[in-house]
């Protein structure tokens, strides 16, 4: 059974209510209250990320499961999309203490180093799309 929130990002509460629901379905499938935090935590800048710089976009959350050899493996799935201007450079977006906002420039880093799989796809006058997963240990 998979459960999904999709939550528009348009304004400060899109972040809050995407954080939110992050949290409430990492504890729901046993997510100890660390992970709930970096979980949380990479929503919050995913979000955050839309807001500035693509002004709307949405977050999606979804638990997922994938077979292994020991049985199945739960997890959470974290989906940024927008269409706003995309990322010319990804590498450059993705070193430590790059940041075009004035901030600590630990963004999708941080969140690539917070979450187990991490991908991102942007099209410079298009949009991004970024896709991150957290497994249950």
């Amino acid at each position: 059974m998979s459960v999904q929130s999709n939550v528009e990002v348009h304004t400060e509460w899109g972040i809050v209510s995407a954080r939110q629901a992050g949290r409430n379905l990492a504890k729901e499938i046993g997510f100890s209250t660390v992970d709930q935090a970096r979980i949380t935590t990479a929503i919050s800048e995913l979000a955050r990320n839309i807001y500035l710089y693509a002004e709307k976009g949405e977050i999606i959350i979804e638990s997922v499961e994938a077979m292994q050899s020991t049985g199945v493996k739960r997890g959470i799935k974290i989906t940024a999309k927008d269409k706003g201007p995309g990322i010319k450079n990804i590498r450059q977006v993705m070193e430590d203490g790059f940041t075009t906002s004035g901030g600590l420039g630990a963004g999708l880093p941080g969140v690539k180093r917070l979450m187990d799989e991490f991908d991102i796809d942007s099209i410079a006058g298009e949009g991004t799309e970024i896709t991150t997963i957290k497994w249950l240990s």
